[in-house]
């Protein structure tokens, strides 16, 4: 008799003993009546046949949000994919708000990620990646608040254009860069011919500082052992002065 009480107790023990993890709580059922209160972490107990526990799990989950067709507003159409995080804030709300919450999270992101990359332009898409991606985020945020669920990002983390839409871009992105060459090259003319001209004025009103620059360019050219002489006409009128200087002497 001892022996069945005591296999009685154990079996009692081993249905009624729950060990939930630090990452988790337990819904608690009387009757089919929900507790106040999630219970967990640790060792928690519960009444056989009359106590029934659903565990939730409260880390961060990672859910990929699958590729797909979508217009945008200048009729472009195009494939996306995204990546979605969120956690469960609220346990009560989690089980009893609604029947599959990840299920749930997983549709309303897909719905969610359609209409509001519609509404924009594929070149806002490009450019403005981030702010879309926080609108987004916060739509599915609203959404999944009375279930008890925080979405804490939402990431666009794939793109796909049509093919005859990437040549254009990569057209008008090379036309771009030969535009911003050509503007660059011109403003480097522009630049040298203002030094050109300030340095064409002040040799004009001291012409010694031309005669000078003559012999500096003499210099530079003999010292590739050329064998050809050149006398500039500067050059030639001053040795003709400095003749006529000493003759006069």
């Amino acid at each position: 008799m001892i022996i069945t009480i005591a296999i009685i107790v154990i079996i009692v023990l081993a249905l009624s003993l729950r060990v939930l993890k630090e990452y988790e709580r337990g819904v608690v059922f009387f009757l089919g009546k929900a507790q106040s209160h999630p219970r967990g972490p640790g060792l928690t107990f519960i009444i056989p046949v009359f106590e029934t526990m659903t565990r939730v799990v409260l880390r961060t989950v990672t859910m990929n949000i699958p590729s797909q067709k979508i217009i945008t507003k200048d009729n472009v159409s195009i494939d996306i994919a995204a990546v979605a995080y969120y956690h469960i804030v609220d346990p009560m709300k989690a089980v009893i708000a609604i029947d599959d919450v990840n299920s749930a999270v997983n549709q309303i992101s897909q719905t969610t990620v359609r209409n509001v990359v519609g509404q924009f332009s594929l070149d806002q898409l490009l450019s403005e990646t981030l702010d879309i991606n926080t609108q987004i985020k916060n739509v599915i945020d609203s959404h999944t608040e009375p279930w008890g669920v925080e979405v804490t990002a939402v990431e666009i983390k794939d793109i796909a254009l049509p093919e005859n839409m990437q040549r254009a871009m990569a057209k008008e992105a090379e036309a771009e860069r030969e535009r911003r060459a050509k503007i660059v090259a011109a403003e480097g003319e522009m630049q040298a011919s203002a030094k050109l001209a300030e340095a064409a004025d002040i040799m004009a009103a001291h012409p010694v500082a031309l005669q000078l620059r003559t012999l500096q360019t003499m210099a530079e050219i003999s010292v590739e052992k050329n064998s050809t002489i050149i006398f500039p006409a500067q050059f030639m009128t001053t040795v003709q002065e400095a003749i006529k200087m000493i003759k006069n002497d």
